[in-house]
């Protein structure tokens, strides 16, 4: 699968485009500045070697061009970043992984812009790409760690069921993780705000606790 990140230079960025490289996908590691995104991709492969033979640098107009696109921007850029897209992004899946959260204190706190998701926004931002809500609950050294599986079930929700299949089947693919489909993008206000409360509980319990379902068999590899 072709798959382009918008702001691949970040944690979560470039730790996703890692593995989904690392799986046998070609990847795009886009960024705004095409000489941040080449640095990201030089440590990558002087890291992991022929593991990430399918990452390549670009700019993010670049990743935008991918037949499925990542963006793994900050939380607070990633409505303004798809609306910048729109028109390269019409008809595509368009995979939002953001989580809206602020620090008070010793917990985290969900920010919900206009009272629904970060994912809900990029839909609006985009009206014709087909936006898919996922791992919200994935930590971002845990993608990067690519000799080390990762251990945590991610959700899935989007209002297209075709394009919730892709993303299910490519979430599948990464080994150990597993997929579960949430149902339509509404669902994802309740999955990014949950990333708060999980993180609150890693803060006052020092873990890196991820999400785990009990009782229902994903979809995996």
């Amino acid at each position: 699968m072709h798959i382009g990140v918008l702001g691949a230079t970040g944690p979560a960025g470039r730790g996703l485009a890692a593995r989904l490289a690392a799986v046998g996908h070609e990847v795009v590691a886009g960024s705004r500045d095409p000489s941040r995104a080449e640095a990201v991709v030089g440590d990558l492969r002087d890291r992991w070697g022929d593991r990430v033979a399918g990452l390549t640098a670009g700019s993010n107009a670049d990743a935008a061009d991918a037949g499925v696109v990542v963006v793994a921007t900050t939380w607070e850029g990633a409505v303004d970043t798809v609306a910048g897209f729109a028109p390269a992004l019409a008809g595509k899946v368009v995979i939002a992984m953001a989580n809206g959260l602020e620090k008070v204190g010793r917990e985290f706190h969900p920010v919900l812009p206009g009272g629904r998701s970060l994912s809900e926004g990029m839909q609006a931002a985009a009206p014709e790409a087909r936006v898919v809500a996922a791992f919200q609950h994935v930590p971002a050294a845990a993608f990067a760690a690519l000799d080390q599986p990762i251990e945590s079930d991610v959700v899935v929700c989007g209002d297209d069921d075709a394009a919730r299949d892709v993303v299910l089947g490519l979430v599948a693919g990464i080994p150990v993780l597993r997929a579960f489909d949430g149902g339509s993008l509404v669902n994802a206000i309740g999955i990014e705000a949950f990333a708060a409360t999980l993180l609150t509980c890693n803060l006052r319990h020092t873990g890196k606790g991820t999400l785990r379902l009990l009782g229902l068999e994903g979809r995996t590899s």
